[in-house]
């Protein structure tokens, strides 16, 4: 196959994936009630939320606000909700950082996974209880612990109660990602420019030390993958 072959089949591959995708997305909206999507604002996370507006203007987009982003990161944020006029709902802990810097030091230096549990997986899990249909950004192509993603899975709630978590992304590549960006002319975080290439909270994340594998960079040193946001409740 020559190189012109090999784009025309890549965009064919790329127009197919965004037709299964956007199939899925039509079918779970027409049957949920009250869906949902979260969004850091990353890459996949900006091709999700536009996908999902597209169909749903006003679904509502949720947003972590932990108190550690980076500047940029909020600035973006602010600039695609204003922009795409977003339904966005910042989710917050219920403590400051400056309270629980008091209470409990830097966390996020010498116990991050209670960090994250207080700052993102808490306040995420309180505001998922308002909706039967979660859509996360989560593609199998991001990290080993996402390798077996299910483009539709049933999740449990700490409280017990039980939603449809579905991504639409599952299946992506970070190219086809970079590719519907173009595609439809979407600015992306100005981070990336910088060479970061999975974006959270700005003391967990650095630059990736591992070429092939874009999460490297997060939680770096710490033999953490995952925040648990994503991790069920047993």
């Amino acid at each position: 196959m020559n190189d012109a072959d090999q784009i025309v089949a890549q965009e064919n591959d790329l127009d197919r994936k965004i037709q299964v995708a956007e199939a899925l997305i039509a079918a779970e909206l027409a049957k949920s009630g009250a869906p949902c999507v979260t969004s850091s604002f990353q890459t996949e996370c900006v091709v999700l939320v536009h996908m999902l507006t597209r169909q749903r203007p006003e679904i509502p987009v949720l947003f972590l606000e932990t108190g550690y982003h980076f500047p940029e990161t909020l600035a973006y944020r602010d600039q695609i909700t204003r922009d795409w006029k977003l339904n966005l709902i910042n989710l917050e802990a219920k403590q400051s950082v400056a309270d629980q810097e008091a209470q409990f030091g830097i966390l996020n230096r010498t116990n991050p996974n209670q960090c994250c549990a207080l700052r993102k997986v808490g306040p995420l899990f309180a505001g998922l209880a308002r909706y039967n249909t979660w859509f996360p950004a989560l593609r199998r192509e991001q990290s080993p612990t996402r390798a077996n993603l299910q483009p539709v899975e049933p999740f449990k709630l700490p409280s017990g109660e039980t939603l449809e978590k579905v991504s639409p992304l599952a299946m992506w590549t970070n190219r086809d990602v970079w590719a519907y960006l173009s595609l439809h002319g979407i600015p992306v975080l100005s981070l990336y420019d910088r060479g970061y290439t999975s974006i959270g909270c700005q003391p967990c994340t650095n630059l990736p030390f591992d070429p092939a594998n874009p999460r490297s960079g997060r939680w770096q040193g710490k033999n953490k993958l995952e925040c648990g946001i994503h991790i069920q409740a047993s």
